[in-house]
């Protein structure tokens, strides 16, 4: 099994196009209030005053669209986690960081922002690449750390390191899964994340 190599989407148009974004976020609110099975490329060319062969221009299908929609949302998580990758903090403690906020930061899309969830189990389920993408970029936020960690004498370096990180991003799935994050209530994942957390961190240890 190897990591997921990230994919880049194709574009129709300038990729920085002020149509593109407008549709972006005609999406984004119509996601939010309707939900992506009910809403159609009609009624995001109705809110921004366009018809719907202009879109097409801009986007082959209403996938298409959802794709840059999830995107979006998984792409916060990704920036929030990269941030703390980033931190004057010891490789566990930022490990520990990842752990949690992966968790509670796919929770509160679950839960503030539903509609939009949905979209991301529907990539998940559909293997999107926007789903695909944000397993790879996980990855390498885990790999940046883990590489400091051992360069810092913190962390073990006989275990091959894709190795060691494709299993920390497997045991991190069910706190970022869209379907399994259903599973379990906010206390049972909150417990359970530094249970394994922990274990992660002894198995790492020197």
């Amino acid at each position: 099994m190897k990591p997921e190599t990230p994919v880049v989407l194709p574009l129709r148009g300038p990729a920085m196009h002020e149509r593109r974004q407008q549709i972006i976020q005609a999406a984004l609110d119509h996601f939010r209030h309707y939900g992506y099975a009910k809403t159609s490329v009609t009624d995001l060319a109705k809110a921004i005053g366009v018809s719907s062969a202009y879109i097409y221009k801009f986007f082959e299908s209403k996938q298409a669209i959802g794709e840059a929609v999830c995107s979006h949302s998984l792409g916060q998580i990704d920036d929030a986690l990269r941030n703390i990758a980033r931190r004057e903090q010891s490789a566990a403690e930022r490990l520990r960081d990842i752990f949690t906020s992966l968790m509670r930061k796919s929770l509160a899309l679950f839960f503030e922002e539903r509609k939009l969830h949905d979209i991301a189990a529907v990539a998940a389920a559909n293997h999107w690449s926007s789903a695909n993408n944000h397993r790879a970029a996980l990855f390498g936020i885990i790999k940046q750390v883990i590489a400091e960690g051992r360069e810092a004498g913190e962390f073990e370096c006989q275990t091959p390191i894709d190795e060691v990180c494709m299993a920390i991003a497997s045991v991190m799935t069910p706190f970022s899964h869209p379907l399994m994050l259903e599973e379990k209530t906010p206390e049972q994942l909150e417990e359970r994340v530094v249970v394994i957390t922990n274990l992660v961190l002894r198995s790492l240890a020197r």
